[in-house]
């Protein structure tokens, strides 16, 4: 008879879902794929949503198959994306779906709260959180700007893990790593700042109990039972964050390390105890988010593949069919650095045309205009190397040690093309992968809380012994250098 324990992972980003089986056997952890669906933005009513039914009647879906299959999970973990919550009323149903980050609403929000409200300045000094209008603080500062009738009526705002975690259970949680990312969370306290609450009219009853990565939340309720066949299994308070999770799946050896979470977002970060929080911290922009056994994720996010993937869907139908390969292997042919973009430039943000904000960056700026997809794509990847080059830098500037290795992890540790730039840019050793970085973290925390692992350290032993990291070691670092030169004129970073 099978005795070893299999874990349910729930691992949503802001584009697809999936549902994942794990386990660990004689030191190594195994993962299989049970479901995989999108996560599509509704757009109505000149707003952006999420669909919160649909991702909790996939879940329900991936737990029903597991019942099929006769599998006896331990426990169930989920993590999402960041700063997005739920309201909930006072007769526990959901009034509404919620709104997503990219909703138009926060493009002045943000600028409007700091101006008005409370400023730039003394939200950093209390968060630690680099200030992004897309923010919590900033889309509920905009949503009681313009009456929204479910802020007005909610009785509980839950982040979205603890919203599906909530469904799944009927308990309230505030689970710490996503909390970290809402800019409502003071990291020395590790708690919601008062302070900021009441600036939107806001209470700390609105928010459920502050828990932390290995708590168990609940057990299925009766009603989660009989739709799926399963018993009373425990949901477990992973990493809500799935840069949390992806983080603890690291698999470093000892603290010398940086990561990059490469995907549709890069977010680029060390781990340390205590939060960094100065002026040089704020100038910078950099932010302190919740890890796991009480560290601190402090990292820059960065705008990653978002722009190629917007491309992509700009290019003719016969550029799409190309496989990435194939079409990144085409942009290797093109001159490198012949046009330059900083990756973080507003806007980027959400443009109408990706395509056409790059190239109005490059006339603006008096450069080469990139007209055909290689092009494009070339500029993209020099552009995103070198923007890590100057976050690298900055980032030991911080470290209270030297940083030996540059960690790849996410979807983006695929991208060899880009992984090579990587570390010609920064000088670093880069050891890609794992890809599955989210779901492998979600599945170790539930490992720890079911006492198969005892630490952060074991775990990544777990998971270095799991798989075979591809290593890249720099070269070409003068040409880089070079270019790092040009990329700091062009962006006015000098």
């Amino acid at each position: 008879m099978d005795q070893k324990q299999y874990f349910f992972a729930v691992d949503l980003g802001a584009t697809s879902g999936r549902t994942i089986i794990g386990c660990i056997d004689e030191g190594q952890f195994h993962l299989e794929e049970v479901t995989r669906f999108p996560n599509n933005l509704i757009e109505q009513g000149g707003h952006f949503y999420w669909d919160i039914y649909a991702l909790y009647f996939e879940i329900i879906r991936g737990l029903k198959e597991v019942a099929r299959r006769g599998l006896e999970i331990t426990s169930i973990g989920i993590d999402t994306w960041g700063v997005d919550f739920v309201m909930i009323g006072d007769d526990g149903a959901i009034l509404r779906n919620p709104r997503a980050y990219r909703d138009p609403i926060t493009f002045d929000a943000m600028d409007d709260y700091l101006q008005h409200i409370i400023s730039r300045k003394e939200v950093y000094d209390i968060t630690g959180i680099q200030l992004m209008n897309f923010n919590s603080i900033f889309q509920l500062y905009a949503m009681k700007r313009e009456g929204n009738s479910a802020m007005k009526y909610a009785q509980k705002i839950l982040f979205v893990p603890d919203a599906l975690s909530w469904m799944l259970t009927g308990n309230e949680v505030c689970e710490y790593t996503i909390a970290s990312t809402s800019q409502l969370l003071d990291p020395r306290t590790k708690q919601l700042d008062e302070r900021l609450l009441a600036s939107l009219g806001l209470t700390r009853s609105k928010f459920g109990k502050m828990v932390y990565p290995g708590t168990v939340i609940g057990v299925l309720t009766d009603e989660v039972q009989k739709m799926t066949g399963l018993g009373p299994v425990p949901v477990i308070a992973v990493a809500g964050h799935d840069t949390g999770s992806a983080v603890a799946a690291v698999p470093a050896k000892d603290e010398k390390f940086a990561y990059l979470s490469s995907g549709t977002w890069s977010l680029m970060g060390i781990e340390t105890k205590d939060a960094i929080i100065n002026d040089l911290s704020y100038e910078r922009n950099f932010t302190n988010e919740g890890g796991i056994e009480g560290t601190t994720r402090f990292l820059k996010n960065i705008c990653g593949m978002w722009l190629y993937e917007r491309c992509r869907k700009e290019w003719p139908e016969e550029v799409r069919r190309l496989s990435h390969p194939e079409l990144q292997g085409s942009a290797m042919q093109v001159e490198a650095f012949r046009s330059i973009i900083n990756p973080d430039d507003a806007q980027f943000a959400n443009p109408v045309s990706m395509i056409a904000a790059i190239q109005q960056y490059c006339r603006n700026s008096n450069q080469p205009i990139p007209e055909t997809p290689a092009e494009i794509c070339r500029c993209i990847f020099d552009s995103l190397a070198l923007r890590y080059k100057q976050v690298f830098q900055w980032m030991q500037e911080f470290a209270p040690f030297k940083l030996e290795v540059l960690h790849i992890i996410g979807g983006g540790s695929l991208n060899k093309y880009l992984n090579q730039f990587t570390a010609n840019a920064t000088g670093a050793t880069v050891l890609a992968g794992p890809q599955e970085g989210t779901a492998i973290g979600n599945i170790m925390l539930q490992a720890k809380a079911a006492h198969l692992v005892n630490n952060i350290w074991e775990m990544r032993q777990i998971i270095a012994n799991s798989l075979e990291l591809v290593k890249y070691e720099p070269v070409d670092e003068e040409i880089w250098n070079q270019a790092f030169d040009k990329y700091l004129r062009i962006t006015n970073k000098k």
